[in-house]
């Protein structure tokens, strides 16, 4: 890396969270402790070792705050303190020194774009037009026939604006009904949410995801979104319009380096942004002179075909168009997608692991992806999420990656005494008790090349370069230094030969537990075979 590009990094280079691994935790399901059968702080708390073991340096925990759980937590009642559900705020102060005594750095969920409609702020909004905070939220006057301001929709299915009665107006909410937007061209509503990063800040946590900051502001005009031609039947209904008048306006560039100034106050802290856009869009994310998110989320390896060259292609126009200094990072997955097992079969989930964890950047595992954990099938009278129930029969429910995390052969895979909140999938995920003593288990391939990367700067620091990809094959190299490491990706199911180009090396490590030579003229991959080999220079 080049001195400018180190300095643009922001001083001494590296700083944690470049050469750090982030592990997303999704507290319903993470551990419960008090038989609900909810996951809790507690839980948490009691299984930071895992962590520990695992390798990670941060953990990032999904909502937490009070609220109705009308979208778990997404529509928060109130910023400064914890659903009881969870625990209490003497509860995460002790998760919280827990953690940084365990070297680990905690990171919060933070929710700008909207509330809950029983946050005492928007009841108040909605009180009378006349409320001091009416205008803390969006509210419009219906068209003259008494339909909604425009033809906006909700990301959870049907329009997104929502009648009062009261006052005879329309509030927007980019989600659920029950999740009023944010009226962020307000001041008074900036400084309010600044205050609440500042609160937890000062609190000790090292930084935020901030959740959906592409939607926190919407066409002043409020002009109609056009529709999109590409739209068809067995898609989100929302996707029917172009969302070019209700995402990614220019004003949230502001917003965010207002959030990043008040993060900087605090020293090294971490502001990751969630915005699904295309790449050369994603950039202006990273903000003026580096000074918006020093992560803005990349989670195009979710969406890319699981091919080679298109794997290859994304990593190298991603690199390319990464703003000078600007730290790259992926995500292979989280609450809100299908599983990596499930989307790429169980073979090719242990070289999607040894791709994300080889990567230059900062990775995000989201939680049981360690274990392998699959899409769980859920009954229809199981369901929770409400965008299942709002929108069924279109699989664009979330449960199924939100199942518990099993935690031994008990009862409920060791996560509750109760009755989990959603079933505990025993039958296809092996229990991390068990897993922890194969060593061909998935878990023990994750703790391995974690603790290659924390060892070989080559991985967690050093430069990339692509050395040569087939229909089925990927090479690339990472070096630091004079130390140059090569990962060989067998992206099929089949045998497959090393392209002749392609030195081979002394190996570090396999996805194959019983590979132990890989040099001279062996040079045949096996079925879904990822290795870590030296090169000498």
């Amino acid at each position: 890396m080049s001195a400018k590009r180190q300095l643009a990094s922001g001083g001494d280079f590296p700083r944690w969270w470049q050469k750090g691994v982030i592990y997303q935790i999704y507290p319903r399901s993470f551990q419960d402790t008090n038989g609900d059968g909810i996951g809790d702080l507690n839980g948490i708390t009691s299984r930071l070792n895992h962590l520990v073991e695992l390798g990670v340096d941060a953990v990032w925990l999904s909502p937490i705050f009070p609220s109705p759980m009308a979208d778990f937590g997404y529509d928060v009642a109130d910023h400064c303190g914890i659903d009881p559900m969870f625990g209490t705020l003497d509860d995460f102060d002790r998760l919280l020194a827990a953690a940084h005594r365990a070297g680990l750095k905690l990171i919060l969920d933070f929710v700008p774009n909207h509330t809950s409609d029983q946050h005492p702020w928007f009841v108040e909004s909605r009180s009378a037009r006349s409320s001091p905070k009416r205008d803390w939220y969006i509210w419009r006057d219906p068209k003259p026939n008494g339909a909604p301001p425009n033809n906006w929709l909700s990301e959870f299915g049907g329009p997104a604006w929502t009648f009062d009665e009261t006052s005879g107006q329309y509030y927007y909410h980019a989600y659920l009904a029950a999740q009023p937007d944010l009226n962020w061209r307000n001041p008074e509503v900036r400084t309010a949410m600044l205050d609440v990063l500042r609160f937890w800040l000062a609190r000790g946590v090292d930084g935020f995801r901030v959740d959906a900051i592409h939607h926190l502001f919407e066409d002043e005009q409020f002009r109609d979104n056009p529709l999109n031609p590409d739209w068809r039947e067995g898609m989100s209904p929302a996707r029917r319009l172009n969302r070019l008048r209700t995402m990614d306006q220019p004003e949230v560039h502001e917003a965010i380096a207002a959030m990043r100034r008040v993060a900087d106050e605090y020293g090294d802290r971490l502001m990751i942004g969630e915005a699904y856009l295309p790449l050369d869009r994603l950039m202006a994310y990273y903000g003026v002179d580096l000074g918006g998110f020093q992560l803005p989320f990349n989670f195009h390896l979710i969406s890319t075909q699981w091919q080679p060259a298109a794997i290859a292609g994304l990593i190298d126009t991603y690199e390319r168009a990464l703003p000078p200094g600007g730290w790259p990072n992926w995500v292979l997955g989280n609450h809100d997608r299908s599983r990596v097992a499930s989307r790429l079969g169980q073979g090719q989930a242990r070289v999607a692991a040894m791709l994300l964890l080889t990567l230059r950047g900062t990775p995000t595992i989201y939680q049981g992806e360690e274990l392998a954990m699959q899409d769980s099938v859920i009954a229809p009278e199981q369901v929770q999420d409400p965008w299942e129930k709002n929108v069924p029969g279109l699989g664009l429910g979330r449960d199924p990656v939100r199942t518990p995390i099993p935690w031994s052969g008990d009862m409920h895979g060791g996560f509750t005494a109760g009755k989990p909140w959603l079933p505990v999938d025993v039958e296809r995920t092996t229990d991390v008790l068990r897993q922890r003593t194969e060593p061909g288990s998935f878990l023990s391939l994750y703790r391995a090349l974690l603790r290659l990367r924390r060892s070989e700067s080559a991985l967690s620091v050093g430069s990339y370069t692509k050395v040569a990809h087939t229909d089925s094959v990927f090479v690339f190299q990472r070096q630091y230094a004079q130390r140059r490491l090569q990962i060989v990706l067998n992206m099929s199911g089949r045998p497959q030969a090393l392209p002749s180009d392609v030195s081979t090396g002394n190996i570090l490590l396999s996805t194959n537990p019983d590979r132990t030579d890989f040099s001279g003229d062996d040079r045949q991959l096996e079925p879904d075979e990822g290795l870590i080999t030296e090169i000498q220079i």
